[in-house]
């Protein structure tokens, strides 16, 4: 009974880890660069698809293809922002969010005529298979991996932003642009590479997620509301919040799922009630 709760508990820590790596971006632009990206889910869903293309025609191992996921994804959101997203920063939140809808179905109606409507399939490496034994207890391998992964990336985040001049830097301009480019802050370039390192982000956390939540063209849609609700709950513009929030999120969904299946896919929406009346701002948004 105990090992049961503490396998459903960790399933959803490793679900709720991928959560946070795609919805980060989401967080960045949203809370640093006030923008409502809905086409996040579409970098994500473009790093899945440059995984399952390199490992399908060109036989690169899984492992090889994450990094070039998220360098690919990162070049194309940086291409994005300079060439559409850029024109849009002063622009009222309605109109970014009809520019991004827009960019989303045109990424489904892409992603559908060049890979098909079908589920893409991928085949993890021999050692990511199966269960290890932890303290004991029996875990997948890999979402032990999925988790170790999310780790190193979440402190890496934080010694980016707090103990690097980058770091300082995307802090100024986020509390003054126009202070920040009176100091010599190129806040243009710094805008552009944190939409690159979200983008980058999102399509690793796409191509890490494909075993655990499929990828399929819809992936954009599909998935959406869970990464609006991961920002909403954490909060936009930190990396605690989102983090803190994909976790509850990804337990409470797993553990509803599996315990009550008949409501399971209510609970994540009954808990974003709960927690957004207690905290209206986001466990750790920004209060104005």
């Amino acid at each position: 009974m105990i090992a049961n709760f503490i396998g459903v508990l960790f399933d959803g820590v490793a679900y709720g880890s991928l959560l946070f790596l795609i919805s980060i971006g989401l967080s960045v632009t949203l809370g640093l660069m006030n923008f409502v990206n809905l086409a996040h889910g579409a970098f994500a869903m473009l790093g899945g698809y440059v995984c399952v293309m390199l490992m399908s025609r060109w036989g690169v191992p899984f492992l090889a293809t994450l990094p070039i996921a998220f360098i690919v994804t990162a070049a194309v959101g940086a291409v994005l922002e300079r060439t559409l997203y850029r024109r849009l920063y002063r622009a009222s939140h309605l109109d970014q969010v009809l520019f991004s809808i827009g960019l989303t179905f045109m990424a489904i109606a892409g992603a559908t005529w060049v890979w098909g409507a079908s589920q893409q399939p991928v085949r993890l490496p021999e050692m990511l298979r199966g269960q290890v034994e932890v303290l004991g207890l029996h875990v997948g391998a890999y979402r032990l991996f999925l988790v170790a992964v999310v780790v190193v990336i979440t402190l890496a985040l934080v010694v980016m932003m707090e103990r690097t001049r980058f770091g300082a830097q995307v802090r100024s301009a986020v509390d003054d642009a126009d202070v920040a480019n009176g100091v010599g802050i190129n806040v243009s370039l710094v805008f552009s590479l944190m939409f690159a390192l979200g983008s980058g982000l999102a399509g690793l956390g796409g191509a890490l997620g494909i075993d655990v939540l499929g990828l399929d063209p819809t992936f954009p849609l599909k998935y959406m509301v869970y990464f609006l609700l991961v920002v909403a709950v954490g909060g936009a513009g930190t990396i605690r919040g989102p983090l803190v929030a994909a976790l509850l999120l990804g337990i409470f969904d797993v553990a509803g799922k599996y315990y009550v299946p008949q409501i399971g896919a209510f609970i994540i929406y009954t808990l974003m009630v709960v927690l957004l009346i207690a905290f209206p701002a986001g466990l750790y948004g920004r209060r104005t």
